[in-house]
């Protein structure tokens, strides 16, 4: 619950070569930027680290650093690039997928890769300076309609709030839908860490084959070398076996898994890499909202990146196969999605305090051991 707020309406007139800072309150603070490629960038700090947003392409989280730590993969861009094609600029933290279609298209499909919201630009963006139950924050918030005549017309609104103090900040997305008329709908969170040797997955569902689900298509625009369908095979009756980022296993170009998850009493399902000095990358999410996960791990060596939870709505191949496998969810007409999400990074003892109650949820399912 906000007990009070105050909001700051954003202009790409603010955005320049040299940053400068807009606002400040206490240790938290927001800058405005402009990369050498011209696009808006906002960087968001407190006490233990930074977020570097932007606020007019898809709303981004282009990267973040705690603890002296950087959380984003390494990609082949050192910058975001002006646009809306996906993998010509591509290396985020965090994307927004869909919203209308989401995944890898087929050849039946029209579909950009993972639908138009990742690079959309956004019609409006604000700051927001506020306190709720969990603290002080600073935000950025914004909104997109997405319209096309006689097909779609929905608004989106995502939201990032940074709290004072912490290493864990807050992602929403909430979309409603204008029209009178119910719309189908897809929805993934592309959320981009950067993988450590020897980091174990800990998370709160059981790896069986059945709940942790390797996809063996492999996407037409992927190159793959010698003996990788064999690795997928394998990961499909042993999914335990990548459950330890161990350097010799060959996820190139990627390895992707389709999981479903249990939560805790408060709703929420948890998700860790945890380092091998103790401390931990975190997700959180709600599966009452996105009641699947993608796990996309690929460390071709130019690129290092593992979404361990990845929250959607879906499997990401595409929406004609999600179609046929009735993973299309439908909103209502002038129905309301939202998605929420805690994510960053947790200290030693904290990381064991999260895999103690994923422990617990593992150990209170049914038939559980």
């Amino acid at each position: 619950m906000t007990i009070s707020e105050s909001t700051f309406n954003l202009s790409p007139e603010f955005f320049s070569e040299r940053e400068k800072t807009l606002v400040t309150s206490g240790a938290l603070s927001a800058s405005a930027f402009r990369f050498s490629t011209g696009v808006c960038g906002l960087r968001l700090k407190n006490e233990v680290g930074q977020l570097v947003l932007l606020p007019y392409q898809g709303q981004q989280i282009w990267s973040a650093e705690f603890g002296g730590r950087t959380l984003t993969m390494k990609s082949m861009f050192a910058e975001p690039r002006p646009g809306r094609s996906y993998l010509e600029t591509y290396g985020g933290f965090f994307l927004h997928c869909g919203f209308t279609a989401m995944g890898v298209p087929s050849k039946n499909d029209t579909h950009p890769l993972h639908g138009e919201l990742p690079n959309v630009a956004y019609d409006s963006a604000h700051l927001a300076l506020g306190e709720d139950d969990k603290g002080a924050y600073i935000a950025l918030g914004g909104k997109y309609q997405h319209t096309m005549a006689f097909n779609y017309n929905y608004i989106a609104q995502p939201l990032v709030k940074l709290y004072a103090g912490s290493s864990i900040f807050n992602v929403s997305m909430t979309i409603d839908n204008l029209r009178p008329k119910e719309m189908e709908y897809m929805y993934l969170s592309h959320i981009n860490f950067r993988p450590v040797d020897y980091g174990r997955l800990v998370y709160s569902a059981p790896c069986t084959p059945e709940r942790v689900r390797v996809r063996k298509d492999i996407p037409s625009h992927m190159k793959f070398p010698p003996g990788y369908r064999e690795f997928v095979e394998e990961m499909g009756i042993h999914p335990e076996k990548h459950n330890v980022l161990k350097p010799e296993l060959p996820f190139n170009p990627e390895l992707v898994f389709t999981i479903t998850y249990d939560a805790d009493e408060q709703g929420w399902a948890h998700s860790m890499q945890v380092h091998p000095d103790g401390s931990a990358d975190y997700v959180a999410h709600r599966p009452s909202q996105l009641d699947k996960t993608v796990r996309w791990i690929a460390r071709p060596g130019d690129q290092d990146a593992c979404g361990f939870a990845m929250p959607a709505t879906a499997e990401p191949e595409g929406y004609t196969a999600e179609k046929a496998k009735g993973n299309i969810k439908v909103l209502p007409g002038g129905g309301q999605f939202r998605a929420d999400f805690q994510i960053g990074a947790l200290a030693a003892d904290d990381a064991k305090q999260v895999e103690a109650r994923i422990d617990k949820i593992l150990r209170d399912l049914p038939g559980a051991a």
